[in-house]
């Protein structure tokens, strides 16, 4: 631009990296689509220049590198929700006439993308027993199996699958691994020093931490693997936002405070809950007697603020009577913000395939960083009214 150009033309041109950028703690968020290149000879470079905003851009590339220091990996793609993380590697992976072994756990969403996708584009879905040893898992694989996706702790239930063993099976068998790590957080657990192939987590949760953002990430450390996620995700079109990805980093520095208060909280809770006449087993990995402790204990560092617990059996609306006692309990889905929330399980159980005998319904909570004597003053509120609605409707 020159005093020569006209006005119109000056005020397209002005403001182009004018000054020197200030060093600040967070990352620049840039906005753009055109990504200006220095020559005609960059116009059409080889696939790792960057050309184009949907790429990513600072704000991105930080997230990225800071999800990598976190989750060990060599590689993090980003997706714009915690499903697309999961959707978004298994098309990168799959094609037609393969099969994918998804624990019966997982979570519903991506069971139904399993059933209503893969499916009718030729992949084959087979759900497998989350108790099911390893050796017998990667036993019943078959030639046309490609693929095995793991949730420990499993979604709503929170069965432990020993994903370290099955990864290594795997491998010998050339059948890639992935694990939805969501309730670690890629901190508490982190899958690829286990060999598994896929990390995969909702960043939408405990990384944001403010359920107020969607996100997702797969973290791997294969150079083949990093292309084939990369190349998936440009193919569908999908991007992330500048400002998005500054929110979701600006979580994630938190992320060890936040989780140990919300593991503390939760482990109380779960605890006095199992105490409760009311309750007849609570389903918290991280504590003594409760089903997959011993694996928890050997690979985790940590719980995080999800768990579930099972009521002496009721009709469905006495467990209507207790959530909607509950005054600092949020109804709703998802998780991982400040918020406590709870929702009664049982009717998303009946998709599965293998549905074992929990005791009585299911109830799971989101220990928020609420103080956890109000949680539990709360909870007592709540159990109250499910047993005097238990015995009013017994009676009835």
């Amino acid at each position: 631009m020159t005093t020569k150009d006209r006005l119109e033309t000056r005020l397209i041109r002005a403001g182009h990296g004018a000054g020197r950028a200030a060093k600040t703690v967070g990352p620049a968020v840039q906005k753009g689509s055109t990504v200006l290149l220095p020559d005609a000879a960059s116009l059409y470079p080889d696939d790792d220049t960057l050309t184009y905003g949907r790429q990513g851009l600072s704000a991105q590339f930080a997230l990225q590198a800071a999800i990598g220091e976190l989750e060990r990996a060599k590689s993090v793609t980003l997706y714009p929700s915690g499903i697309a993380s999961l959707t978004g590697p298994m098309l990168a992976v799959l094609k037609a006439g393969d099969e994918v072994l998804v624990v019966d756990t997982i979570y519903k969403p991506t069971r139904r993308f399993c059933d209503q996708v893969l499916k009718r584009f030729g992949v084959g879905v087979r759900y497998y027993d989350p108790n099911q040893s390893p050796e017998d898992l990667v036993g019943s694989a078959s030639e046309a199996t490609r693929l095995i996706l793991m949730e420990s702790p499993g979604s709503l239930s929170f069965e432990m699958q020993d994903v370290g063993r099955i990864a290594e099976l795997a491998r010998a068998r050339n059948i890639l691994t992935a694990a939805d790590n969501t309730w670690a957080a890629g901190y508490l657990y982190r899958p690829l020093d286990h060999g598994v192939d896929i990390s995969i987590q909702a960043l939408t949760k405990y990384v944001a931490g403010h359920s107020d953002v969607f996100m997702g990430s797969a973290a791997v450390n294969d150079p083949k693997l990093a292309r084939a996620l990369d190349d998936g995700i440009h193919n569908l079109g999908w991007a992330v936002s500048g400002d998005e990805a500054y929110q979701v980093l600006r979580g994630l520095r938190t992320l060890p405070t936040r989780l140990a208060r919300h593991g503390e909280s939760a482990l109380k809770i779960a605890n006095w809950l199992a105490g409760r006449p009311e309750v007849v087993r609570v389903y918290h990995p991280a504590l003594p007697g409760a089903p997959g402790h011993e694996l928890w204990k050997r690979d985790f560092t940590g719980a995080c603020g999800l768990f579930a617990f099972a009521l002496k059996p009721a009709p469905a609306a006495a467990v209507d009577a207790l959530l909607d006692a509950l005054r600092l309990f949020g109804l709703g889905f998802s998780w991982g913000g400040f918020e406590s929330l709870a929702i009664a399980c049982d009717p998303q159980l009946k998709v599965r395939k293998f549905n074992p005998d929990y005791g009585g319904p299911l109830v799971r909570l989101h220990i928020g960083l609420e103080d956890p004597d109000d949680l539990i003053a709360d909870l007592a509120h709540g159990l109250a009214a499910y047993a005097a609605h238990a015995t009013q409707l017994g009676a009835g």
